[in-house]
């Protein structure tokens, strides 16, 4: 007999909801949980623990929806209608529930064996937003557990409810959407289950209406189940959002939002640059230093002197300036950019650019991914330290390949 099938378990939810916190909390891992873009478009996976059981968790891409409008959406898609997954959890963010409404809703059509993580209870609090919790399970017709999963609460309660879903012991009965009386008629008419009348009905759209305009009126009967639903289970003040509003008003304002992100992304990476400059010059002190008394033990041990040569000089001193080179400007930047993208910022920054890069036919996210490359490029430009290192590294290997063919180079490299 073979062995048992270990469970697979999606992990879903729209992006900047905590749902690689959720995975990190879940498995153990220690997945970075930034929101740029292809972070986790493949799909990271780990194992999860229920009672001595083993389950795989698959970390799927972050995405509003599941109209494949982008690689992300067509990732998480295709995952859901290929079966792979036996159950999902859907990481919603309680602070603006009916948004993630929305991509909740659309899976339930996929698939039915579903729990939703309603993260971020904490910050709900703070805002005085209130959610009937069982009215909401009512409404969608699946388990509801309410989490904090930066401070670990409920997460027991959320693998247990996946346990006892796949187990059998609960048994979901998921809403479904109410799409106009043409896209009903045509799923009827179709003869198949519901999800696949529904995907059908996306390549092959009812008579009288284009892709695009079948497209928009699904998703607006999802957005509209979504209010009806928030109408019901969620409470907010009024004004639940407004110091949100103003900063809003602040960053993303045409005369000040340029500006304002010009100079934060200059202010991180001038601390960058020049912050790594003491850092670097010890490191390299420190570590090259250790060249003299490596090289006397290696010569101690009766080793050749090319051998010698080819371990301290074409080894340790080049691994010794890459350390030196790299190591504390990331050591310094990954902190900085974490910060502005778990204050918020960074997807502002997304948002802004988002309208400069589609002319290019590119993505506002793509910008993130700009920052990360130029930071790379003036760390041995502008860095005095670091300037003195790479040419000790070009000479050493230049050194080790003429020793190679049995050449003489000077001793004084020219910079």
């Amino acid at each position: 007999m073979g062995a048992e099938r270990t469970p697979v378990v999606a992990l879903m939810g729209n992006p900047n909801v905590g749902k690689s916190t959720v995975f990190n909390a879940l498995t153990g891992a220690r997945q970075h949980t930034g929101n740029w873009s292809g972070k986790t478009v493949s799909g990271a996976r780990g194992t999860m623990q229920c009672g001595g059981r083993e389950m795989t968790l698959v970390d799927l891409p972050g995405t509003y929806s599941l109209r494949p409008r982008s690689a992300e959406e067509r990732v998480a898609r295709d995952f859901l209608a290929d079966g792979e997954a036996d159950a999902a959890v859907l990481v919603a963010d309680a602070t603006c529930l009916e948004r993630n409404l929305i991509l909740i809703l659309q899976v339930l059509e996929l698939l039915p064996n579903v729990v939703v993580c309603l993260n971020l209870m904490d910050e709900a609090r703070k805002k005085h937003i209130h959610i009937d919790i069982p009215a909401l399970e009512r409404e969608l017709g699946v388990p509801v557990v309410p989490c904090a999963a930066r401070r670990g609460r409920g997460l027991p309660a959320l693998t247990q409810a996946v346990c006892s879903v796949l187990d059998g012991e609960t048994l979901p009965s998921p809403t479904a959407i109410r799409y106009p009386v043409e896209i009903e008629n045509a799923v009827h008419a179709s003869g198949l289950a519901r999800a696949e009348a529904l995907a059908a009905l996306s390549e092959h759209p009812p008579e009288g209406l284009s892709a695009q305009q079948l497209d928009d009126w699904m998703t607006a009967a999802a957005a509209l189940r979504a209010e009806e639903i928030a109408l019901t289970c969620v409470q907010s003040p009024a004004d639940a959002d407004a110091r949100d509003r103003r900063i809003d008003r602040i960053l993303l304002s045409r005369r000040f939002g340029l500006p304002l992100m010009l100079l934060l992304l200059a202010l991180v990476f001038y601390i960058t640059l020049f912050g790594a400059n003491i850092p670097s010059e010890w490191l390299g002190e420190h570590l090259l230093g250790l060249s003299v008394p490596l090289t006397a033990f290696l010569s101690a041990l009766g080793l050749p002197p090319f051998v010698v040569s080819l371990l301290v000089d074409g080894l340790w001193r080049v691994l010794a300036t890459v350390v030196s080179v790299m190591l504390p400007p990331m050591a310094i930047f990954f902190p900085l950019f974490t910060l502005l993208e778990d204050a918020g910022y960074l997807p502002r920054v997304a948002f802004q650019l988002d309208h400069a890069f589609r002319r290019a036919h590119a993505c506002g996210k793509q910008s993130l991914t700009m920052c990360l490359g130029q930071k790379r490029m003036p760390s041995y430009v502008l860095l005095p330290p670091i300037r003195t290192l790479l040419p000790n590294l070009y000479k050493n290997v230049f050194s080790i390949l003429c020793r190679a063919k049995k050449l003489h180079i000077s001793s004084d490299f020219r910079q």
